[in-house]
């Protein structure tokens, strides 16, 4: 099985190295400059448009708000790579890692905006009333090619939907039982694996709206938990900041190294890690973008670049700062035990406690998350009735089985899975990136004018398959700002 799981390695490394981030990051940069850089001149708007309330759905409840949207992605986005991933980063790439994780975020949140309109453009209304969409829908309605939808649909639902939901179960596990002291035990495994299910199974059989409820309150709780943890281990060290930063931009660029190959593999473990971590253009949060009841597919571009930011250059940079400020040989550990180690070092052994809790609510939010983006895709293959049922029960399965055992198997090939969803989704919306940038320019056209942007199918008219959820009949009145 080592031989094997070396194998996968390999060829991640090669496929990730020598193919998909060359890609991702031209990408990003042709949607930047064809963009005129919206993610950053816009910034403004993507708070205001964030505070946009939700309508009454067609059944009188409540529909998911931009703020709601926002959340279901941010619970998938924000997970243990934000801790474990950004130390393990830097131990491989050096503090230089952080300076391109954060360039990449910087580059990816146009590639989020772009993919994250055209969600909202081709979206479709279920018989349910909710709305949902994402790549498998802009290929089929946007390309015209809907086998190029099916493929992606059951990468996704098998990437997320199972593997990386495996793989969350098993790291709650493994922290918990650490933290509690009963890691060897033979019963705790199976009892967190059913407990992690249940709780799992209240959320996911509610439906996206309880979903966005639970994300709602979820995600900002965990954030700023995490948020106040590290402020507090910041200020403690504040003396040590100015090295950081110093030791951050020179290791990027080489000027503290001494070896060459310093600075290559500060550039790919920032990069890679910067992509796993906020997921632009892989084409994940679109499925989430999709679900937002707005008046503009422009809106949710917005709001979804926003959460790139949220992500790297929020989250992923505190862990940074945390691991910087207490453990600059980057000696002895890895991972999360890295930055838990940091916390403990400054604050005290409550803090590896609270950073458990913590982990919990990062995983649990991405079970969430990763499960609304199979059950998006489900729908998308097959409108069978017991299909969504079955695929809800063996995804709580997947939960308790990943709870009991290693993953590094699945984990890395999941890895492969990842990238060819990637690289899929990348092929398709760099054609379709002209659709959402006339789409821009509406928008900033009737902001220009005082309105608060709506948009129908007539405004533009020739764009390719369009959603009858933008059909003049039922978009909203205009209002003036």
């Amino acid at each position: 099985m080592s031989s094997f799981d070396s194998l996968i390695v390999d060829v991640n490394d090669v496929f990730w190295t020598y193919l998909l981030i060359p890609l991702v990051v031209v990408a990003g940069l042709y949607f930047t400059i064809r963009s005129k850089a919206v993610q950053l001149r816009l910034f403004p708007e993507m708070l205001r448009v964030l505070k946009d309330p939700a309508p009454a759905g067609r059944d009188g409840r409540k529909a998911v708000s931009s703020f709601g949207a926002f959340t279901i992605s941010a619970a998938a986005r924000v997970g243990t790579g934000n801790i474990a991933g950004v130390a393990t980063a830097i131990t491989l790439g050096g503090a230089g890692a952080v300076f391109w994780m954060w360039a990449m975020a910087l580059v990816g949140a146009a590639s989020a905006f772009v993919e994250s309109v055209l969600a909202q453009l081709y979206k479709v209304r279920g018989a349910d009333g909710e709305f949902r969409g994402g790549p498998a829908y802009y290929m089929r309605k946007g390309l015209g090619k809907p086998w190029l939808g099916a493929l992606f649909a059951v990468v996704i639902t098998v990437t997320f939907g199972f593997v990386f939901n495996a793989v969350q179960s098993n790291t709650i596990t493994a922290v918990a039982g650490g933290s509690l002291g009963a890691a060897d035990s033979d019963w705790f495994a199976p009892v967190c694996g059913l407990v992690v299910a249940g709780l799992l199974g209240l959320v996911v059989f509610g439906g996206v709206r309880r979903i966005a409820s639970v994300t709602q309150l979820l995600v900002p709780v965990m954030a700023v938990c995490y948020l106040l943890l590290g402020i507090a281990v910041v200020v403690l060290n504040v003396e040590d900041v100015p090295r950081v930063l110093a030791d951050i931009v020179g290791g990027a660029f080489g000027v503290r190294e001494v070896a060459g190959g310093a600075v290559g593999a500060a550039i790919q473990h920032g990069i890679r890690r910067g992509m796993f971590s906020n997921e632009a253009g892989l084409g994940s949060a679109p499925n989430a973008a999709a679900t937002a009841d707005v008046t503009h597919p422009v809106k949710q571009g917005l709001v979804q670049s926003l959460g790139v930011f949220f992500d790297t250059l929020l989250i992923c940079s505190m862990t940074a700062f945390i691991i910087l400020t207490t453990n600059p040989e980057l000696s002895g550990r890895q991972g999360a035990d890295l930055t838990q180690t940091a916390l403990t070092t400054t604050l005290g052994g409550w803090a590896g406690h609270a950073l458990t809790a913590i982990v919990f609510m990062l995983c649990f939010s991405t079970l969430i998350g990763n499960y609304y983006y199979g059950e998006s895709n489900i729908r998308f293959m097959t409108r069978r009735a017991w299909i969504l049922p079955s695929y809800r029960v063996l995804v709580l399965v997947t939960v308790v089985l990943g709870a009991l055992g290693s993953v590094s198997v699945v984990w890395n090939l999941a890895d492969v899975f990842m990238g060819v969803m990637a690289l899929v989704n990348l092929l398709s919306i760099l054609p379709l990136s002209a659709v959402a940038l006339r789409l821009l320019d509406d928008y900033l056209a009737q902001r220009a004018d005082g309105l608060d942007p709506v948009f129908t199918n007539d405004r533009l008219p020739g764009l390719p398959g369009t959603s009858e959820c933008w059909d003049r009949e039922g978009a909203r009145e205009d209002a003036r700002v």
